[in-house]
């Protein structure tokens, strides 16, 4: 119930190679932190690399990633891959949507995501909302805590 390993990367935007102030305000970062970073393809090469070393790409081994909203892995990552011309890996296909988890464990919707989420189980909020690495780590809380609650995680997502 602790974390192990983390894979974190900023991605050099090819589309909008100029970050706009509204998605610095969002999330907190920077020009600076994207400039020179590697490609999406490359990033995703190195995701793959991380799977593997830490034993998440054995058959034997269950995995899925966690995420806050189906928007992400549903929506986001196929439709930038599809206009890059680069293939989704199938570990991208399945997810949980904390969201269903949590309202499925606590009878509610979190209309405001983690943060709701934190307020209904007493947590403090873990660094900057929609920052990538600070999200995680309060999907993790959360699920550390409804685990320990007795709630037992399944795949929301719908195979596509």
């Amino acid at each position: 119930m602790e974390i192990e390993s983390t894979f974190h990367m900023y991605v050099q935007p090819v589309i909008h190679p100029q970050l706009t102030p509204f998605c610095t305000e969002l999330t907190g970062i920077i020009q600076a932190m994207v400039d020179g970073q590697p490609s999406l393809q490359q990033v995703l090469e190195r995701v793959d690399e991380w799977m593997a070393k830490e034993g998440l790409l054995d058959p034997n081994v269950k995995s899925i990633f966690v995420t806050c909203g189906d928007w992400d892995l549903k929506i986001m990552l196929p439709g930038q891959c599809q206009y890059l011309g680069l293939p989704v890996a199938d570990y991208f296909k399945q997810w949980i949507n904390l969201k269903k988890a949590y309202s499925f464990a606590m009878g509610c919707w979190p209309k405001n995501g983690l943060l709701d989420m934190n307020k209904g189980l007493s947590l403090q909020h873990i660094g900057r909302p929609h920052s990538g690495i600070d999200d995680c780590k309060n999907i993790a809380n959360i699920m550390k805590t409804l685990a320990y609650r007795g709630f037992i995680f399944k795949q929301t997502s719908k195979p596509f």
